[in-house]
């Protein structure tokens, strides 16, 4: 075989792999072009804007900079950044005037003789309309100008903070349908995952609240996480031993699961939610990576999703969990416990719902009996959409990452183009509608065999006979 006959073997297997990337990046793109809009820069862009005007205004000579903004971290920041790269140049002075338009009118009225040499005013857009507004009402500021960054034409899908957004969203659906692609493979579903999410958290905020509430430390917030998902595990193990001992099949045993979970997350909270909680249980939900501002629920998800491929791939189990997918009898001859590995994908699916319900608890900040609902229906939704055939078999670890991705895009681009919510639903289910329609073509083409003319006429003739 030469190399241009392995290249073409090899892209057609990627495509058949990863088709639904082109799909991704094809959303991607088209809600990049539907907002395009202008965007207001902030932070270190916002001040090297300011900076410039400054720096590019030799004929207006500006050599007293007053920088007026609001008291807050953002507005703070920015002032800082611009007093930093305007005190390049010894010969520029450069003040900031920090607070509430009522307390920015009071000083600059009280101490007008003070400001007097300022030649220019520097605020943010959102500011502007105040500082104008006191520049009237003060005849000394009348002719003096009002800097602000300079706007520009980018699209809110691609805004860093907004792919930030759509990515942390998207990690509760993503993490537990690790769990869930594995049990498609092995030709069963899972309908409890959703309920288990408001079990985990529930059970979670509750471990805490008892063992320290607000003062807990970390070793609590640690035993009452593995707690949440521990009693998880347990509810997708005794799943896995109904379909597995009994022969109950998965969607109703599931289906009985989801409401237990659901009924026991109500009875330990007695129905409300918990609030109790140390500041510091936010991390995982809301922290962010200090380099990257990558939130850090996001890392885990990239690492579980690694690790999740290396094991579908790499593993004796992985091959196993395709073999009872594709034939359990088939795999029961070749001496594979097929009972074993499907005991084994719904205790997993279950415990990684856990740690979706201790995610979710973390970036709301307490745990809820109300958490998860519906959320089995998109975790399903992501891996058909990803490319796993709900015929068992089939699937790619990677392919529902962007099965997740694909959803939460939409789901994000439809918000930023104001589509109302119940147009969102049908365009949602319309899209999980054609994945599973492409998924049994699919199929039924794979079932298609050629006929050959001979093979035909021999047919004909025997049943001439």
């Amino acid at each position: 075989m030469n190399q241009k006959a392995a290249f073409k073997i090899q892209a057609s297997r990627f495509l058949s792999h990863y088709g639904m990337l082109a799909i991704l990046i094809l959303l991607g793109v088209f809600f990049s072009i539907l907002t395009i809009h202008e965007q207001q820069p902030s932070g270190k862009r916002a001040a090297e804007s300011i900076a410039r005007q400054i720096r590019h205004s030799d004929d207006t000579g500006f050599k007293n900079i007053l920088i007026i903004v609001q008291d807050n971290n953002d507005d703070r920041q920015l002032a800082a950044l611009v007093e930093k790269l305007l005190s390049e140049d010894s010969t520029v002075k450069v003040r900031a005037l920090r607070g509430s338009p009522a307390e920015v009118k009071d000083s600059l009225t009280t101490y007008a003789d003070a400001f007097r040499e300022y030649q220019v005013f520097v605020t943010t857009q959102a500011y502007r309309p105040v500082v104008q507004s006191i520049k009237t009402q003060v005849p000394l500021y009348t002719a003096v100008p009002v800097l602000t960054p300079l706007a520009y034409r980018w699209p809110t899908f691609l805004l860093a903070s907004n792919i930030r957004n759509v990515a942390n969203q998207i990690t509760v659906i993503a993490i537990i349908a690790i769990g869930m692609t594995m049990v498609i493979i092995t030709a069963g579903i899972d309908l409890s995952v959703g309920s288990l999410i408001a079990l985990s958290a529930v059970v979670t905020a509750w471990l805490v609240e008892r063992m320290g509430g607000i003062g807990a430390s970390p070793l609590v917030l640690l035993l009452g996480s593995l707690g949440g998902m521990a009693l998880c595990g347990g509810v997708g193990a005794f799943s896995g031993l109904m379909i597995t001992r009994f022969n109950i099949p998965p969607f109703i045993a599931t289906l009985a699961m989801m409401q237990v979970a659901a009924g026991l997350a109500y009875i330990i909270s007695r129905g409300l939610p918990i609030y109790q909680l140390p500041e510091n249980f936010v991390t995982l939900g809301r922290g962010n990576e200090p380099f990257l501002q990558i939130p850090y629920a996001v890392l885990l998800m990239a690492v579980l999703y690694v690790l999740a491929h290396l094991f579908m791939a790499r593993t004796v189990w992985g091959r196993y969990i395709y073999a009872v997918g594709g034939n359990p009898e088939a795999a029961r001859l070749a001496g594979i416990r097929v009972k074993l590995v499907t005991f084994f994908v719904y205790t997993l699916c279950g415990v990684l719902a856990g740690l979706g319900g201790v995610i979710m608890a973390s970036q709301l900040k307490s745990g809820a009996p109300t958490y998860g609902l519906t959320y089995e229906l998109y975790v399903i939704a992501a891996v058909v959409v990803g490319g796993t055939s709900l015929s068992g078999g089939e699937g790619r670890i990677f392919g529902t990452l962007i099965g997740a991705f694909i959803i939460a895009v939409i789901q994000n681009g439809m918000n930023l183009t104001n589509v109302e919510s119940y147009t969102q639903k049908v365009i949602l289910g319309v899209v999980i509608l054609l994945a599973v329609l492409l998924d049994r073509l699919k199929q039924q083409g794979f079932k298609i065999k050629k006929v050959s003319p001979d093979t035909a006429n021999r047919g004909i003739e025997k049943s001439d006979k």
